[in-house]
């Protein structure tokens, strides 16, 4: 944009003029200056053309008029009594004009703005974190209004120049707080290692392994609070945590086939995914709240380029949250599967319990059987002493008769004898397949209905954990019965 011109035009008296018009944008003002046709000959012409108009100084001849305006939206910049051949161009320095003096205003407040920034950042000693993130938004604001085309080239250029070596000076001031930093955690980093690896050479001594974890528990909660290089935090936390593996394997060897431990360890995975569902359900919300940001932004922008990167956030934004929904819906999936082997897990570890003590009740009973048992057959070895002592009375008489009258009437009583046995042992039996049967029907006091939890496969497992117990304890009784009639 050029900040003056030079036109024909006429006068009051319509004498043929050369006008030359320029602007004063600090000032918002517009001086003019007029040559009568005696004076503006075709070389004084181009001289103002080529030289006057593009910056150059050149001493105005006399005789000239000057007048001074100010600039306005609404009215002309040129007096009512002179005319010129070409209006459009007048309208059009306007109009440029205008934007030109509230551009050099824009300038002139970003300029100040830098220069108390200025002001702070040389009085530092030290980093400060508020006067970085000061700095940092400024550029931003600057590269806004360069990206809106709101500051001229050479405006922007200055400014830029300037807030640069603002960031180097911060910059510097960060590199040496940064060396420090760097010291303290190289130090920090170096007295963890030498205690862990002092943990360690007693962890592979054997001994206080209890009390080496409570030396680590503290030791962590220590690492916690301490201030580290991502690189120092990494190689600590490595160390400390195989330090843990190690007095945990020390101290209760390996669980991996220990089937609580294998429960315990879904149940860990499980709530780490549900950790891990909530974050992610985060971050969705996180872009989409940028998304409506950008749409909203991109309805209100005026400048093209603006618009442009915006919609390219958009697009870039879009494709973000519709990789993570697809990647959330794996996850609640996976979520659903552990969900459906934990309530698995639990189920068969409560029918477990339920059947070994059944099977306990069932041992205890069959015990006290066969104590009863034992105590009859005594009873009858006595007998047959009797018999066989020749001690006669009339319990050995009915005895005798009893047993040698009809052999095999015998024979029918005892088998008699050891049904009767099997009827109290089957019924029994009955008794605790029915107390097992129940209590697997019956809901615990903070769970679910078992058909509303378990898997459709689930209640068919009811009768085979009862025909289990009913085979166990049939076998126990054949073989207590076979004994009995030997």
């Amino acid at each position: 944009m050029k900040s003056k011109i030079v036109l024909w035009g006429n006068d009051a008296q319509d004498e043929k003029i050369l006008i030359a018009i320029a602007l004063r944008a600090d000032e918002n003002k517009v001086d003019i200056w007029t040559f009568p046709e005696s004076v503006a000959t075709e070389d004084f012409y181009q001289q103002m053309m080529k030289e006057w108009r593009d910056g150059a100084g050149l001493e105005l001849p006399e005789p000239h008029t000057y007048i001074e305006r100010d600039l306005s939206v609404a009215e002309s910049i040129l007096p009512d009594d002179l005319k010129v051949e070409h209006t459009d161009v007048v309208q059009r320095a306007q109009t440029e004009w205008h934007f030109i003096v509230l551009s050099s205003k824009l300038h002139q407040a970003y300029a100040a703005e830098l220069e108390e920034l200025k002001e702070k950042v040389e009085k530092l000693e030290n980093f400060d974190q508020a006067i970085w993130g000061n700095l940092k938004e400024f550029w931003d604001k600057l590269q806004e209004q360069v990206r809106e085309h709101n500051l001229f080239r050479d405006h922007a250029g200055k400014l830029r120049e300037h807030t640069n070596a603002l960031f180097s000076k911060m910059k510097e001031l960060r590199s040496k707080m940064d060396g420090e930093f760097e010291q303290i955690s190289k130090e920090a980093h170096d007295k963890f290692l030498a205690t862990i690896e002092e943990i360690e050479k007693k962890i592979s001594e054997g001994s206080r392994l209890r009390s080496l974890f409570d030396e680590l528990k503290k030791l962590q909660n220590e690492f916690r609070d301490t201030k580290f290089t991502r690189e120092h935090r990494s190689a600590v936390w490595d160390k400390l945590n195989a330090a843990f593996k190690d007095v945990k394997q020390k101290r209760f060897g390996n669980r991996s086939d220990d089937g609580s431990s294998q429960h315990q360890r879904l149940q860990r995975r499980y709530e780490g995914l549900v950790s891990a569902i909530g974050k992610m359900e985060s971050s969705i919300r996180r872009d989409r709240k940028d998304l409506e940001f950008q749409h909203l932004k991109i309805d209100t922008t005026n400048g093209q380029l603006e618009a442009q990167i915006r919609q390219a956030k958009i697009v870039m934004i879009e494709e973000r949250v519709h990789s993570k929904e697809e990647k959330l819906a794996e996850m609640q999936a996976t979520q659903i599967t552990l969900q459906a082997r934990l309530q698995q897990m639990a189920q068969r570890e409560a029918r477990q319990t339920a059947k070994d003590a059944a099977r306990q009740k069932i041992a205890g009973e069959m015990k006290a059987a066969a104590v009863a048992r034992e105590a009859d057959a005594e009873k009858l070895d006595k007998a047959a002493e009797e018999i066989a002592g020749g001690k006669k009375n009339a319990a050995g008489d009915s005895v005798i008769e009893a047993v040698s009258a009809t052999p095999g009437e015998s024979l029918e009583d005892v088998v008699d004898t050891v049904k009767a046995v099997a009827s109290v042992i089957s019924e029994k039996i009955e008794d605790a397949i029915e107390d097992v049967i129940n209590e697997l029907a019956e809901p615990e006091a903070e769970k679910q209905t078992a058909e509303e939890e378990a898997p459709s496969a689930a209640p068919s497992e009811t009768p085979a954990v009862a025909e289990d117990l009913a085979n166990d304890v049939l076998v126990e009784a054949t073989g207590d019965a076979g004994n009995d009639t030997m």
